[in-house]
């Protein structure tokens, strides 16, 4: 006799067989869905569509306009992609094929071997990724030992995942396949091809683009808009880890395993100091600019960038003051509210603009000004002391994430500017096909100082991060390209190091909590990493700001 079991779906409380599939289960209530359903929940944690039903639940259905469902659409799509290439070009002749990062709303990928790339190529790819589509061809998921993975992609020449799986700890990989074509993947997938129908392939530079919706409009690919400033920023970034010979995670824990690591953070420490060095020349080079503005989006390490920039600048016989505009962050109870009540911290609006004019225009005038410093404990300005007054040598480094608007800024001569742009752009793969985002470097960066210095708990910071990237979406990233120049902050070691800091804060999130299962997922990526200690970390870099330590007052 089957046996029944009761499922909750929103107000809604249904009896199914025991073993029913979550993808039968979706497929009643398509209609209700203006997006796919690629996922469930079930009692809050996230499952994939071909599980069963294993007892009563509360289940909720995940489309690709949330972020777990996005995620999985694009992932899927890369495999998709990838059986594609070595199917057109034939697997004997792809030496490598790197999907490296972000680029407008895609991937930029790279390839190296006996394939000519053009728009043929390109156009033959394309074209066999839609056949695969139609066949609607089921991606499959099987857990092997963590020995069996090595030797299968040392087989399939993926070296990358080889060296990946030899500091696992687990003793199970999960492996997806398409038709035959398999690959590891960090994260869930969609059911089938059929699901993939969203895309578009581009050559740009020396690689190839996969366009890919946006999250917030999942059916819909919108027209390649590249932004050639940042992606110079990323390739120069990915020229680094080359020539320090680690561009991948497992590259990462070998170099810290044989004993290089000390020689890694300097040269990767040095790197980042002849940048700064190079942009204050930039600056000292061009008469009558006053104000270096400083923008980028949380956690990007901009205070103590503008610390270092005006020691450049001091070493090129300027007289610089660090200024951050968090300090004219209005009252706490004037700070306005986005769409869901919550304080929006990242609106312009929470600027006090007209003070912040005020005191500029007044400081440009070479007059004495009192500069506040906000307390974020207590959500107040308060005035310490801290006087400031202009000369002919003086230069105002000014940062906070709105400084490449010039709305901020209104009053301020045009001429008198120098814009800078400043992100974590993480350059580290997990290996050639699972690339880190840089979003997950920088909350990791934020969940370790907020609870260092901001008294805001874990559960707080990845509630309010989804906030604070559609803040980021509206105020921060339409402004990049105006930059005079771009800075990649993200440190190669670094998430060896914030991994102490971060685990036992993730540790802290209670299970039945609605923010675990991102703490989960953390969790489970930072689990890649082999841990170093602080010893050999310089007082004056970006990570400082993060960790502690730091020589300047961050």
């Amino acid at each position: 006799m089957d046996s029944f079991v009761k499922v909750t779906i929103g107000d809604e409380v249904k009896s199914y067989k025991f073993g029913t599939r979550f993808s039968a289960i979706a497929e009643e209530y398509l209609d209700r869905y203006e997006d796919d359903i690629v996922l469930v929940t079930v009692n809050g944690r996230l499952q994939e569509l071909h599980k069963c039903l294993e007892g009563d639940c509360r289940l909720e259905l995940v489309t690709t306009s949330d972020t777990c469902g996005y995620n999985a659409y694009k992932r899927s799509a890369t495999l998709m992609l990838l059986k594609a290439v070595y199917e057109i070009a034939g697997h004997e002749k792809v030496k490598k094929l790197r999907v490296l990062y972000s680029i407008d709303r895609g991937y930029y990928c790279k390839m190296t071997g006996d394939v000519e790339l053009n728009e043929e190529f390109i156009s033959k790819v394309k074209t066999r990724m839609y056949e695969l589509v139609e066949k609607k061809i089921p991606i499959k998921k099987r857990s092997v030992n963590t020995d069996e993975a090595i030797d299968m992609f040392k087989k399939y020449g993926m070296h990358d995942k080889e060296r990946l799986f030899r500091y696992r700890r687990v003793s199970k990989v999960n492996i997806y396949s398409m038709n035959g074509f398999e690959d590891y993947y960090y994260g869930y997938m969609v059911p089938h091809t059929g699901y993939l129908k969203y895309f578009d392939l581009f050559l740009y530079d020396e690689g190839f683009v996969i366009q890919l919706p946006v999250k917030s409009r999942p059916k819909e690919i919108k027209p390649f808009e590249p932004k050639p400033k940042l992606f110079n920023v990323q390739k120069e970034s990915t020229r680094w880890g080359d020539m320090l010979e680690v561009d991948t995670v497992g590259a990462l824990n070998d170099k810290i395993v044989s004993g290089g690591i000390n020689d890694l953070i300097l040269a990767q420490e040095a790197l980042q100091e002849k940048k700064i060095a190079d942009i204050a020349e930039m600056i000292t080079g061009q008469k009558g600019k006053k104000f270096v503005m400083i923008a980028g989006p949380s956690s990007s390490g901009k205070t103590t960038f503008s610390h270092r920039l005006s020691i450049q600048l001091m070493a090129h016989g300027m007289k610089p003051h660090p200024i951050a505009v968090d300090n004219y962050f209005v009252e706490r109870e004037k700070t306005p509210r986005d769409e869901f009540g919550e304080y929006d911290f990242e609106s312009l609006q929470a600027i006090d603009i007209e003070q912040f004019n005020k005191d500029m225009n007044a400081l440009l005038r070479g007059e004495t000004v009192e500069i506040p410093e906000f307390n974020f404990r207590t959500g107040s300005r308060e005035y310490k002391g801290n006087f400031k007054n202009l000369g002919p040598d003086d230069i105002l480094v000014i940062e906070g994430i709105h400084c490449l608007n010039d709305q901020l800024s209104y009053s301020l001569p045009q001429e008198s500017k120098f814009k800078i742009y400043i992100s974590g752009l993480t350059q580290l793969n997990i290996d050639e096909h699972n690339r880190i985002p840089t979003t997950d470097g920088r909350l990791i960066r934020r969940l370790v100082r907020d609870a260092r210095t901001r008294g805001i708990s874990e559960k707080q910071t990845i509630a309010m991060w989804a906030s604070v990237r559609r803040g980021e979406e509206r105020n921060i990233f339409p402004y990049q390209e105006e930059a005079d120049v771009m800075f990649n902050s993200a440190l190669i070691y670094e998430l060896s190091v914030l991994k102490q800091y971060a685990e036992p804060i993730l540790f802290a999130v209670d299970r039945q909590a609605p923010e675990y299962g991102e703490a989960k997922r953390l969790l489970k990526f930072l689990d890649y990493f082999i841990t170093v200690g602080t010893e050999y970390i310089p007082k004056n870099s970006i990570l400082r700001e993060f960790i502690g330590g730091s020589c300047f007052k961050v």
